[in-house]
């Protein structure tokens, strides 16, 4: 997540004095410019960074590549951890504005509407300033309503139907060994990160379809959730906060029923991220699985290559993953934000073939698996 000449002794005295006064003041300056760099506010006005909450993994990636973006390119910065609460992350938005915030970067909170975003973009418009949201999802009449807007995000369908084509084309070539009671069908949990969100409405959607797609063209069943007379086929992590926690609660909780001995296990996961698939891996681990050679291995899929979904991927603990890059992100939102304040075009230097239209552009993803 960067003097005075003096012609009589009188005068003397008093140059000395305004000559201390002056290097008082400018040491005084120097270092609220230094202190800056790090993260704090200076006089011209600070870049606002606002994170949904400071415990997401992905989200990490992405604030420690943009503070380092921002410090390289001399911009003063603060960031602001809204603790996963919208309430808290607005206040934030308009004490920051009241202090002289020249620019706003928000990862906002709340995305199950509109009204958190449109309220932000109204509080920067009333302050002239520019305001660029990122990775959770803002509407386009959002965002352009206001000309100093911008949205860095995703194809965020992308990375399911790419996680729906990973999972299909890892069970053609590995069906029977999958099929752990041999009926014919592979049993499946879903870990959705969050109600609402439509990174997770997309990735829950088409990692399935997609999947299924790939399985049909070989002749098989399409997947078949582990529990039958479930209302939803997902499991939710119902704080939002896509946790590693909660990943493990789920599928351990899971495993108290829907096991071998039963007949009834549980043979593949499809998490919204990796945060929640390293959770499963865990839990599953706890169980005797996913322990390398000598043990059953039942097939992890999760969304960010985060550096532990990648190492547990090279070991054959999970299976594999879709890169969201977070570095890529970082360097979008720092472009913008220099375009921005410069009154330049705010995709100006951006590579046009991921811009869409005057109000977003996409970071493309990626597969990773061990092959």
């Amino acid at each position: 997540m960067k003097r005075l000449i003096t012609e009589t002794k009188g005068r003397n005295g008093i140059c000395m004095k305004m000559n201390k006064w002056f290097k008082a003041m400018t040491a005084g300056a120097m270092c609220l410019s230094l202190a800056a760099c790090g993260g704090s506010s200076a006089s011209d006005g600070e870049v606002s960074v606002f994170y949904y909450t400071y415990g997401d993994d992905y989200i990490s990636t992405v604030r420690a590549a943009l503070d380092q973006d921002l410090t390289d390119a001399g911009i003063t910065f603060n960031d602001y951890d809204g603790g996963n609460n919208q309430t808290t992350q607005t206040e934030q938005v308009q004490t920051a504005i009241s202090k002289g915030s020249k620019c706003l970067v928000v990862n906002l909170v709340d995305t199950a509407s509109q009204d958190a975003a449109k309220n932000i973009v109204d509080l920067a418009e009333s302050a002239d300033i520019p305001v660029i949201f990122f990775n959770r999802s803002v509407d386009e009449e959002v965002i352009t309503a206001y000309d100093k807007a911008a949205f860095v995000g995703t194809d965020y369908e992308m990375a399911g139907k790419m996680q729906g084509d990973l999972i299909g084309d890892y069970l053609n070539a590995h069906y029977e060994d999958t099929d752990l009671n041999g009926d014919g069908v592979i049993s499946y949990i879903m870990l959705k990160g969050q109600e609402g969100n439509a990174e997770a409405d997309a990735r829950t959607k088409y990692s399935v379809e997609n999947a299924d797609a790939k399985l049909k063209e070989k002749g098989h069943d399409a997947l078949s959730y582990f529990k039958a007379d479930a209302s939803t086929k997902y499991e939710l992590d119902k704080d939002g906060a896509w946790s590693s926690a909660e990943g493990t609660n789920i599928v351990q909780n899971a495993l108290s029923q829907y096991n071998e001995a039963n007949g009834d296990m549980i043979e593949l996961v499809i998490a919204n991220n990796d945060g929640m698939a390293l959770g499963a891996l865990s839990a599953l681990q706890n169980e005797g699985y996913n322990k390398g050679e000598g043990s059953t291995t039942i097939p992890i899929f999760g969304v960010d290559a985060l550096a532990d979904a990648k190492t547990a991927i090279d070991n054959g603990e999970m299976t594999g993953t879709i890169k969201q890059d977070g570095e890529g992100m970082a360097k979008a939102i720092c472009q913008i934000v220099q375009n921005m304040l410069d009154s330049k075009d705010k995709f100006d230097g951006l590579d046009a073939d991921n811009v869409i239209g005057t109000w977003r552009i996409n970071i493309p993803y990626s597969e990773y698996t061990a092959d």
